[in-house]
C-alpha cells in the first residue's frame, strides 16, 4: 500500500492567507489613495500594513514552515568556508584576464572575418 502524508492547510490558514492579500492590496491601494497625505505618514503606514500581515503569515503552517526554513538557512551560512581577501583578488584578476583574452580573439576574428568578405565582396580594393 501507498500511503503519502499530505500536507493539510486548514481552512483558518486559506482565510489568514487571503486576508493577507487582502490586506496588502488594500495597503498600497490606499497609499495611492491618499496621495495628499506626506509621503513619509503613507510610507509609515504602508510599513505598518506590511509588518502586521507578516505577523500574521507566521501564524500560518506555511509562514512557519518559511521561518524555520530561513533560520536553518543562517545556520548553514555560518558553516561556509568564505574565501579569503587574496583568494578573492587573485579569483577576480583572473576572471578579468580571461574576459579581456577572450575579447582579444572575438576581435581578431571578427576584424578576419569582415576582412575576408570585403575581399570576397569585391570592396576591399
Amino acid at each position: 500500500m501507498n500511503t503519502q502524508a499530505e500536507a493539510r492547510t486548514s481552512v483558518f490558514d486559506i482565510v489568514k492567507q487571503v486576508f493577507s492579500l487582502v490586506f496588502v492590496v488594500g495597503g498600497v491601494a490606499a497609499f495611492y489613495y491618499f496621495s495628499e497625505i506626506q509621503l513619509l505618514y503613507r510610507v509609515l503606514g504602508l510599513l505598518a500594513i506590511v509588518l502586521i500581515v507578516v505577523g500574521m503569515m507566521l501564524t500560518t503552517d506555511a509562514g512557519r514552515s518559511a521561518w524555520y526554513f530561513i533560520l536553518e538557512s543562517k545556520q548553514e551560512v555560518r558553516k561556509v568556508i568564505w574565501p579569503t581577501r587574496e583568494e578573492t583578488m587573485r579569483t577576480t584578476m583572473l576572471v578579468f584576464a580571461m574576459v579581456f583574452v577572450v575579447a582579444l580573439i572575438l576581435w581578431l576574428l571578427d576584424m578576419f572575418l569582415f576582412w575576408g568578405v570585403r575581399l570576397l565582396t569585391g570592396q576591399g580594393e
